[in-house]
């Protein structure tokens, strides 16, 4: 049914008629580079994204490094908390009748010292670690998509693509993308972010680590066990599509309970599980993340009473750890250390392939022996600035080193750090 109504609207605007109230914009039908039957739909409406849910669970399923904050039910959920203020501008790349690519992309104020500005970016506002076109190619992707905004109405000021991967096939076609569409990118690092690969076994895994290290947590498990009986559980259901979408709100209460006393709970500009700016957002992303089958959600007791949690979302293997916390009067234990500990072994046995332990804090991280990747930037900034507006544009934001430059705050906070 949502194949045939998708089909229904591309037919409905095959006359190229432009954006309406339906959040459709006309095709724009490729004449440059890519098969002459390609053409790309423009969706303007979160509520018009639904009909191409299985388009896009396929199509991600066939993207490389893709995680759940790829998945629609992240932007739906993310929209419906933030979405006022931005414009949603998803484009659906289509080869015939067949969705072959999904480029998501929003248009939101920044404000900086040289003023507010428009720009066009990814849905991601740093919640996650990368971000990028949705399908097997993303190049074809990415070029179609940026060919149809270079010939139709800008309502941004600058492009500013980031959370781009440092791996090879996925940098090296972002900046020629670019610039067959007709944009000139200019890239720079966004930040680092550990990523530990868990293609082997535990046992070789745990043997890399540094001894000291392996005894901390060996160490930390034997006092801990001195305070009592220590026992581990992990949620995972597997989604709603095959009726196991508990979302366990009883043990969700427990991780925010720990969150609230934790040192991340007493920050007054906090976003942990407790924190009132984001918590209705995560706690509507809860129920949505465990009927997809993306909640991955980790508590340790000591004789009964939660003592740390890991929280994460989960897809196809690859897991992004959003918060973490844990009781501070187990600190000396080391209580969040052996929930880690335990839970990577779990992951091994699981069969998990990544661990995205997200960008910040990267000194506690290392100790696990995380492979440090780079998210890249890549900005194009307009000539009608004039040259002395496009110079200070630049500067600001490509010159200046990534640690020095000033935030782009956002006028909704919907920032994940």
């Amino acid at each position: 049914m949502r194949a045939r109504r998708a089909d229904a609207i591309a037919a409905n605007y095959a006359g190229g008629r432009s954006r309406n109230d339906t959040g459709v914009t006309a095709p724009h039908r490729n004449t440059r580079g890519i098969g002459p039957l390609t053409e790309v739909l423009e969706i303007n409406d979160i509520d018009q994204l639904s009909l191409y849910q299985d388009d896009w669970q396929s199509l991600l399923a066939t993207t490389s490094g893709a995680d759940f904050f790829r998945t629609l039910d992240w932007l739906q959920v993310y929209w419906r908390h933030y979405g006022e203020g931005q414009q949603l501008r998803t484009l659906i790349v289509r080869d015939g009748a067949a969705t072959i690519g999904i480029l998501p992309l929003v248009v939101k104020q920044y404000h900086t010292r040289l003023g507010n500005h428009r720009v066009l970016t990814y849905p991601l506002a740093d919640w996650g670690s990368f971000y990028g076109p949705i399908g097997l190619n993303p190049r074809q992707i990415l070029e179609r998509g940026l060919q149809h905004l270079h010939a139709s109405h800008r309502d941004w000021d600058f492009i500013e693509l980031r959370w781009v991967n440092d791996v090879a096939d996925e940098w090296a076609y972002t900046s020629p993308a670019m610039k067959e569409a007709g944009f000139e990118p200019r890239r720079r690092a966004h930040t680092e972010i550990p990523i530990l690969d868990m293609n082997r076994a535990w046992d070789d895994y745990w043997a890399s680590l540094r001894s000291d290290w392996r005894r901390t947590c060996r160490r930390n498990e034997k006092k801990l066990a001195q305070c009592g009986n220590i026992s581990y559980v992990r949620h995972r259901p597997s989604g709603i599509e095959i009726g196991d979408a508990d979302p366990r709100w009883d043990l969700y209460d427990e991780c925010e309970q720990i969150a609230r006393i934790s040192w991340q709970g007493q920050s007054e500009d906090g976003t942990t599980l407790s924190h009132e700016n984001v918590r209705p957002f995560l706690r509507d992303m809860h129920l949505a993340a465990a009927r997809a089958g993306g909640l991955d959600l980790n508590l340790l007791y000591v004789d009964g009473v939660p003592v740390a949690f890991h929280y994460n979302y989960c897809y196809r293997g690859h897991l992004s750890s959003l918060r973490l916390g844990y009781d501070p009067q187990f600190r000396d234990q080391g209580a969040g250390t052996v929930l880690a500990y335990q839970m990577l072994e779990d992951s091994f046995e699981l069969r998990d392939h990544t661990f995205d332990f997200l960008p910040g804090s990267l000194g506690a991280k290392k100790p696990w022996r995380p492979e440090v990747k780079t998210s890249y930037r890549y900005s194009c900034f307009p000539s009608h600035l004039g040259r002395l507006g496009l110079l200070n544009l630049k500067h600001r934001f490509m010159d200046e080193p990534a640690e020095e430059s000033e935030p782009l705050v956002l006028a909704d906070s919907d920032s994940a750090n």
